[in-house]
């Protein structure tokens, strides 16, 4: 259940855990410290079932004790017959079967604590979760998006992606190649050098996933990104959460970025009325304060000089929106919105955590001199 814990958490929290009330991050907090490890017996169930007798003959060694959890299942270590290290993933005993209703309970417990703030539209949230986790709770379309991701990026030296075991993954094992590193928001000893190295990478890779290859990786899970200081590169890991991004919506959404990067705020409402943000009919209030949060996300984009994420208050800024919004929206976000926020908010998150200063103007001028439209602009 800590998968959709998770995604029910997104709602409040577009930057931090300022944004959950005290009540609702005391839920959270006890599902998850709930979560346990499988028993050694039903561990080898599992493998039995999914693989036969293959993980016996393939692997000469197998370590029983986890080193590591993901929301849906648990990490252990193996080494193949050619002596390859691997870590295997294996998802809990009967996750997938039971989206609908865990969603429906967690649902249930939070309207029962009186939690939900109006305005959210849950139940288009709702239906983009179900749809979201069917998707995680798939190791095989995981696998197919790890190698799409390992392809995309064989060229970028500052990314390395582990390769697919295929005769060791089905739709509830993953085995790819082990990765070393230390996970990014974890280590505050690197140099400021490296870090800002980092976060210049990180918030690179999400402007071409978005904007170049329109498909990302949208779990800003900082766990699944680990830092190698001796190759210097950014391992990833858990593609759980990849996805396609509509070309006709992302010709659109780069519209709005760039107008929020040079202070043009009627392109702005003009083009998240046509994504779907707004439909015309809000009120002033809940335009400027929709204009207002934009801006302030493409304030980066815009500086002239490398952008400070240290010395900015950019969580306090947006947080003094929201109610606002959710007290004026009359209409869900689209459906795209949900993946794209949470994995943008998570890269801005963590570059502030880390301090970094780095040129985003200039990202992102690159992405938008080189953007292909559909049509004539």
């Amino acid at each position: 259940m800590i998968l959709y814990i998770d995604k029910f958490k997104f709602i409040y929290q577009l930057t931090d855990n300022t944004m959950i009330s005290p009540t609702l991050q005391r839920i959270f907090e006890r599902v998850r410290d709930g979560a346990d490890f499988m028993p050694s017996w039903q561990l080898e169930k599992v493998l039995n079932s999914e693989l036969g007798s293959k993980w016996k003959t393939e692997l000469v060694d197998f370590d029983m004790k986890p080193f590591a959890a993901a929301s849906i299942g648990q990490v252990h270590q193996g080494i193949l017959k050619d002596g390859k290290k691997v870590a295997i993933k294996i998802q809990y005993p009967g996750v997938d079967t039971s989206i609908n209703s865990d969603i429906d309970n967690i649902v249930a417990l939070l309207k029962l604590g009186n939690v939900l703030p109006p305005g959210l539209h849950m139940e288009q949230f709702i239906d983009v979760s179900r749809r979201e986790l069917a998707w995680e709770v798939d190791y095989i379309r995981e696998a197919k998006c790890a190698k799409r991701f390992r392809e995309l990026l064989q060229n970028d030296n500052s990314f390395y992606v582990p390769e697919v075991i295929d005769s060791l993954s089905t739709k509830r094992v993953l085995t790819t190649e082990f990765v070393y590193g230390s996970s990014l928001d974890k280590n505050t000893k690197w140099d400021k050098k490296i870090t800002n190295k980092i976060c210049l990478d990180i918030l690179r890779l999400c402007l071409r996933e978005l904007f170049e290859f329109k498909f990302m990786q949208t779990d800003p899970n900082w766990s699944n990104f680990l830092y190698n200081p001796d190759s210097k590169q950014i391992c990833l890991l858990d593609f759980g959460a990849s996805r396609e991004y509509p070309k006709k919506f992302v010709d659109t959404y780069i519209k709005i970025i760039h107008a929020a990067s040079i202070g043009d705020r009627k392109t702005v409402v003009e083009c998240s009325k046509i994504l779907g943000f707004l439909t015309g009919y809000e009120s002033k209030v809940m335009i400027t304060a929709h204009a207002d949060a934009v801006m302030i996300l493409g304030e980066p984009f815009g500086s002239l000089a490398d952008f400070d994420f240290g010395t900015q208050d950019t969580t306090a800024r947006i947080q003094s929106l929201i109610p606002i919004m959710l007290r004026h929206r009359l209409t869900p976000p689209p459906e795209e919105s949900y993946s794209l926020h949470r994995k943008m908010s998570g890269a801005f998150l963590l570059c502030s955590r880390l301090s970094a200063i780095i040129p985003c103007k200039e990202l992102f001028d690159d992405i938008w001199a080189n953007y292909k439209f559909t049509s004539v602009t």
